[in-house]
């Protein structure tokens, strides 16, 4: 999967489970910015990590802080479902 499946699949739940227009999803908006309040934020981040199967660490993710941005959230899951970070995950525990 790339960083452009992985951004439209985050951009299909944000359209379809938290109503928000297509063209106002880009990869460089801000998850601060999306005009959600900060539960329905952390449902989106939930509904990311249950789409992907994965946990977010949340020194990776605080999405109010720093300014990350929709494509950074998803070269993030990217990143926790490459099979390298997986391995060494593996061997770390």
């Amino acid at each position: 999967m790339t960083d452009n499946d992985t951004f439209d699949i985050a951009a299909d739940i944000l359209a379809h489970d938290f109503h928000m227009a297509r063209d106002e999803i880009r990869p460089d908006r801000a998850l601060a910015d999306l005009q959600l309040d900060s539960l329905a934020l952390m449902e989106f981040v939930f509904a990311v990590e249950d789409r992907f199967q994965i946990r977010i660490p949340q020194e990776r993710l605080d999405p109010r802080e720093a300014g990350l941005t929709l494509g950074q959230l998803s070269e993030i899951v990217d990143e926790i479902r490459s099979p390298a970070t997986a391995d060494s995950a593996a061997r770390v525990a």
